[in-house]
Order: structure tokens, then sequence, then C-alpha cells
């Protein structure tokens, strides 16, 4: 009896192979890094080829940490990266473009086009995004457009698109041979083209995009079977059974199913989800609506979002473009060379400002320096601003729910890799008010889409044995004096101000 499920999590700067047992808890791992390519100022691409390889590297160094073989497996479960676009050749597997990531900045030029005729807000009520760089709808558009022989190769049939999840679920069942092009309903919420109420491509939208819909994949739950592995991996014939984004997998992981129940992952961006249940709820404060999961025939879960651009890779800039430190976990050490920031700001607006400004044109900066501030300073400031920008979204959060009637957070539920970073825990809890906490497992993005593969399996019966599984590990209660939270607050507003209005016609990237 197979009394395992695997996950992979195919996330920004690298991938994952993640082996859990029945109580939720991880077994084995592996991990492999691929490289963040950046052509030009504002453009972050990555080699789908590349991650197909490491996604069947991790596989193998999963297994064999845990002495286990395709036999101990029930399941396979996918997240990813969401809005990552890839565009491929169904003929030969091969990609036309380097993937287009999330953070890319280049199709503005695409977004004010089609703004030009309603705005920004112009599909927001058909699928509760705004038109920005961020998701990759336009980043289809921008391949069609701008790489040779795409657009004629697209109309004739030949390409597809997908989100990572797809491209990784296409070549796991076949790829040229059968491969199942599919996505979930929260990747497929990521794209601008996905109706939230009916959960279909709109065609209307993919007319004025220019998108064909034959490149689309099939939209379908976020926990059933869509295929098996193929006969060359090492997980043949095990069933592909989930897929999640990577912040719903997170909410998924985090156990937070119920309307009223949240996250905040810390990944390379950060992303706080609220859940709204089979309510669709509008933000008026710079929030996303976006679907959260849907089990199967199940009624479709919502949630509000706040997205944040740069979290982790904010650590991994100061490491590989500064140097101020050699590896990511010597930040936490930096900064607690020094008492407090020394006044200083660092606003990282590297692909402009996300939720809740959605400002493309804001790059980051470094304020408040004076000849005091070191890098300590800075690697601490760098700290700061993961916490300042989960204050920014939080706000938004409390004055959505409480303008619909509820009640605000009272607590927030962490994870990601950088909550095992003690100090910047406690300075979030200090900015927010509110004590912060820490699962047991804090890898909940991977534990998540392990979850809806078990229960589209029968590994897990329900969500109430998923629930049973989640354990409070750590608990940071605020400290800092409320007057001087405000001052801070007061100063970080103060340097987001500085960071706009930077991009104009002269500027470039």
């Amino acid at each position: 009896m197979a009394d395992y499920v695997i996950a992979i999590d195919q996330g920004t700067t690298s991938t994952r192979a993640i082996i859990f047992d029945r109580a939720g808890a991880p077994v084995a791992s592996g991990q492999k890094e691929h490289e963040q390519i950046f052509p030009r100022p504002g453009w972050v691409e990555h080699d789908p080829l590349e991650i197909w390889r490491n996604v069947q590297e991790v596989i193998g160094l999963a297994l064999a940490r845990a002495d286990l073989t395709r036999h101990d497996v029930a399941a396979i479960g996918i997240t990813n990266q969401r809005e990552t676009a890839v565009v491929w050749d169904r003929r030969t597997g091969r990609p036309v473009y380097n993937a287009i990531v999330w953070q890319d900045t280049r199709t503005q030029g695409i977004v004010d086009r089609l703004a030009a005729e309603g705005g920004v807000e112009r599909f927001k009520e058909a699928v509760g995004l705004p038109l920005t760089t961020y998701f990759s709808g336009t980043k289809i558009a921008w391949i069609l457009e701008n790489v040779e022989g795409a657009r004629e190769a697209a109309d004739a049939g030949e390409l597809l698109f997908g989100t990572t999840d797809s491209w990784v679920l296409w070549n796991l069942t076949g790829g040229i041979d059968g491969g199942v092009h599919v996505t979930d309903v929260t990747n497929a919420s990521r794209t601008l083209f996905m109706d939230l109420r009916t959960l279909e491509w709109r065609d209307d939208i993919l007319e004025a995009f220019g998108v064909p819909r034959s490149m689309l994949p099939e939209i379908r739950s976020s926990s059933e079977v869509y295929g098996a592995a193929e006969s060359s991996s090492l997980l043949r014939e095990t069933p592909i059974a989930g897929i999640l984004g990577d912040q719903q997998a997170a909410t998924f992981g985090q156990a937070a199913f119920a309307a009223g129940e949240s996250k905040n992952t810390y990944g390379t961006g950060c992303f706080l989800i609220f859940n709204t249940g089979e309510e669709i709820v509008r933000s008026q404060n710079g929030l996303l609506t976006t679907v959260g999961y849907k089990l199967g025939d199940g009624a479709a879960h919502y949630a509000l979002e706040g997205s944040i651009a740069v979290a982790g890779s904010l650590i991994q800039w100061l490491r590989d473009q500064l140097g101020i430190i050699d590896s990511a976990p010597e930040v936490e050490r930096l900064a607690a060379s020094v008492p407090d920031s020394g006044g200083v700001y660092l606003v990282p607006a590297f692909s402009g400002l996300f939720a809740p400004y959605w400002r493309p044109d804001a790059r980051g900066a470094i304020l408040g320096l004076t000849r005091y501030a070191n890098r300590g300073h800075i690697a601490r400031a760098a700290l700061e601003a993961v916490a300042f920008q989960t204050r920014d979204v939080l706000d938004a959060v409390n004055a959505d729910v409480t303008a619909a009637g509820g009640v605000p957070l009272s607590e927030l539920r962490v994870d990601g890799g950088m909550v095992a970073n003690d100090a910047l825990m406690q300075f979030q809890a200090d900015v927010l008010g509110v004590p912060v906490v820490r699962p047991v497992v804090a890898e909940t993005t991977a534990l998540g889409a392990a979850y809806a593969a078990g229960l589209a399996v029968g590994f897990w019966s329900g969500l109430d044995d998923l629930s049973e599984n989640w354990r409070e590990d750590r608990r940071w209660e605020p400290r800092l004096d409320a007057a001087e939270r405000e001052r801070r607050l007061r100063l970080w507003r103060k340097a987001v101000a500085k960071s706009m209005d930077w991009v104009d016609e002269d500027t470039a990237g």
C-alpha cells in the first residue's frame, strides 16, 4: 500500500520535490535552483527546458533520500509560480521563447494599449484582476507579437500556452506523445482570461489580446486525476491528481479552508490570501479577487489577495547583485549587528509596486542614508521592507473585510522560506500589532499541492483530516510601542511615495 504523496513545487527561483506522509509531515526532498535571466532592465526570464530537467532530477533526489520507489507514492501534486508564461510548439515540445516571469515588466506598452479603451479595470468585473504586466495574458500577447513566426504558428494551432504547472504536467504525461494540456482554476484565474463566475475562458477577452483559444489548456478543478506519469519517469503510472497555484497551495496547506481564514507566504514575493468562501468579493482597496480552490465537482472557493512582488528575492539581490552577504541566512546575522535600521528605508519596487498601490512607474529606492549607515543597516532595512509591505496589504484586507461587515484579522498565519528568520517574524508582529503564528510545517505550498492530490485519490478522506494535521510551532507577540510603530509606518509610507513617478517616457525599464 502506498503511504506517501509527492509534491512538485515549481517556484520562481528553484524547483523542489517533497514527499509527505499521512500526517502531512515532510519525509524527504530534492531541490535545484534554475538560472534567473535578465536580458534588459525590467525583463525577467527562465529557461523552460532547464526547469523540466530540474523537475526530473529533484524527483529522483527526493525518492533516493527517502529510499522509496513509485510503488510507495499514491499521487503527485503540482504547485507553481502562477503568472509565468511558457509558449511551446506542440509538435516538437520546444519553447518558442524563454518563459516570461511574473516579475517581468516589458509588457507595459500592451497594458497601456488595452487600457486605452476602458482603463486598467476594463476586464476586472469578469476576471477579478486589473490590467498590469503581472499577469500571464500580456506575456502571451508579447510573445505572439515579437517572436518571429509565433503568430503564424499560433493561428495554425501549432502552439500551446501554459503557466509552469501546465508545462510540467504536459511533459510529465508524455509531452509530444500524448501529453495532457490542462491547468486548474487557480492558475487560470491569473491569466486575465478566465471568467470568475463560469470558470471558463472568455472569447471576447482572448480576441482583445489577440490570443487564439487553441493555445490554452483545458481548465479543471484543483483536485482530480488529470493523467499519469509517462513510462520513462521514475514515477511512471503514478496519478497526477492535484494542481494549485503556489499561493493558493500555501493557503490550502495552512488548512485555511473556510471564509475568514487567511495566511501570508514569504517566498520570492509575499502574498497574503484571505478566504471569502463561495462568495466573489470585489476589493475597494487594491486587492485582487481570485479563485482559492475547487475540489472535484464541488463549488469554487474564492479569495482576496494582496500580492507583493519582492520579498525573498530582495535578500537574493543583496547576495547576488550587491554582494553584501554570501548566503541568504547570513542576512539575519548582519541585520542583528545593528540595533535598528539607522533611519534607512529600502523600497524594493524592482518591478513597480504591486498591492495595494499598483504603480508600474515606481522603482526601487534606498532612502535616509547618512555616513552613519553601513551594510548592517541596509540588511535590516531589507528585512523591515518585507514586513512593512505586509502591513500595507493587511490594512487593505482589513478595510475590505470591515466594509463587508466582517471582523479584522486578529492574528496572521505565516509560511514560506523566510519564516525561519526569527528577527523578521518578530518585526512583522511589531509592525502589524497582532500575533504572528508559524506552523510546524512551514513549507505549506508543497503541502497544499500534496493535500489536493491526496484528496483526489482517497489518500486523505476529507478536509477534517487535513485540519487535524495543522500544528502551531511558534507565536510572536507584538513588542513595539504603538507610537513608535506609527512613526516608523509614517516614514515607510513617505519612502514609498518617493519611489513613485520614476518611470516615464525617457526611462528605460
